[in-house]
């Protein structure tokens, strides 16, 4: 099986005309289709609202094609949420969920209007001192313990360092009610990148359940839940892509199910997808440029964990495709490597490829979340630019290389650097 890249060899041969690999490129169309499809399968929610996960790619012209499509914004720090004020996003676009919150993050979460997420119930004094309650509050609920899901995909919560538990968040719904808080929300993420259709409905039940036990226990008025991210994609040739639509369906019915019942058929549902909703439509895309015939057969590219660290860290697989060779058998064993001096720099091991010679375009797939976002500049590597295919096959810059003057741009004190700031 094999994935089927959005550009062509000629096609970016041509752009490697301008922009030297490697790089990122984003599909503009298939991230708008994607988000479209996400808003078509949750309609049936009057308040629904997807807050993209700005962690996972932190690019204005990319969160200004998700605004055009509805979507609002998920922060977790001050430059993020300076990122999605220069973007656009204002008043109700932005949920701000942080932890270990340090003093002024809250007051310009404020400032842009955002939905305040609080982490714990220590937080409310904390944000009371800082900056005033506003009347709308969310607070995270974390139910602890192991959390299954019917295909036995799980993840354990109990180890988690986020939310509160239900006494908490019973605890923090009393205090934030005495202090004028009309509309409160829940919110909670308990499973990463899982492309097991029935976790959103699983979370969407202990969620809904919570919602009204807390409306019973404290009176408050329940305004929003938030699902939060989790939502994963198919890395895997072999993996079905998440229908999306089955999910809001099946959403629903838990919706009808518990919250219709209890006179709760008013709260709006939040999700904050953001490997889901960017990571397919971005490749990282490099060249051979050398070869190495040892124990095992390598080729080294001109990208590097710097580029995209995932599979240096996690051993996560992306695939790779070999631009021009795309019909071609895979019947040569590599190691896909970069240039840093460690050796779990790569992108591949012992994966099965077509015959690479030096000057090949590869396209490491599935790189459109936490991919860039990631990057670091270990051994005075350099990040690379960040492309944006539009409909047409016209291309647009979005973010330039870095260059050395941008990696001393912190010694800008020093007498002895000027001469490489420039």
């Amino acid at each position: 099986m094999n994935k089927i890249p959005f550009v062509t060899k000629e096609q970016v041969a041509e752009i490697a005309k301008s922009y030297p690999t490697p790089f990122y490129l984003y599909d503009e169309e298939a991230i708008r289709a994607n988000a479209r499809e996400l808003y078509e399968a949750f309609s049936w929610n009057p308040g629904f609202k997807e807050f993209f996960a700005v962690k996972a790619t932190p690019n204005p012209y990319l969160l200004q094609i998700l605004r055009e499509e509805g979507c609002g914004v998920d922060c977790s720090s001050y430059t993020e949420l300076l990122l999605s004020e220069a973007a656009g996003f204002g008043n109700g676009e932005i949920m701000f969920s942080s932890n270990e919150t340090p003093v002024g993050e809250f007051t310009k979460a404020r400032e842009l209007g955002a939905y305040i997420n609080l982490d714990d119930v220590t937080h409310i004094p904390f944000l009371q001192k800082e900056c005033g309650i506003p009347e709308t509050v969310c607070m995270r609920y974390n139910p602890g313990g192991i959390y299954e899901l019917e295909n036995g995909i799980m993840d354990n919560p109990g180890d988690a360092k986020y939310g509160c538990t239900e006494a908490q968040m019973v605890e923090g719904y009393q205090k934030l009610l005495a202090l004028g808080v009309k509309n409160f929300g829940i919110h909670s993420f308990l499973v990463s990148n899982t492309i097991a259709e029935d976790y959103y409905p699983t979370l969407a039940r202990t969620l809904f359940t919570l919602a009204v036990r807390l409306k019973e226990k404290t009176g408050a008025h329940i305004a929003f839940i938030n699902l939060s991210g989790g939502i994963g994609i198919p890395y895997r040739p072999e993996d079905e892509k998440v229908n999306i639509k089955r999910v809001g369906e099946a959403v629903r019915k838990v919706y009808e199910e518990v919250l219709v019942p209890a006179g709760m058929g008013d709260v709006a549902l939040f999700t904050e997808l953001g490997r889901y909703m960017m990571g397919p439509y971005g490749i990282l895309v490099t060249k051979a440029i050398h070869e190495k015939h040892i124990y095992k057969e390598y080729i080294g590219v001109d990208a590097c964990a710097v580029n995209l660290m995932r599979p240096a860290m996690y051993r996560a697989y992306h695939h790779i495709t070999v631009l021009g060779k795309e019909n071609a058998p895979a019947d040569c064993l590599y190691d896909v490597v970069g240039s840093l001096c460690e050796n779990n720099d790569k992108f591949a091991i012992d994966r099965k490829l077509p015959k690479i010679e030096i000057g090949d375009y590869l396209v490491i797939h599935d790189a459109g979340a936490h991919g860039y976002a990631m990057g670091y500049n270990y051994n005075g590597k350099l990040k690379c630019a960040e492309l944006l295919w539009k409909p047409g096959g016209k291309v647009q810059m979005i973010r330039r290389a870095e260059q050395p003057k941008d990696y001393f741009a912190t010694f800008d004190f020093s007498d002895m650097m000027k001469p490489y700031l420039s």
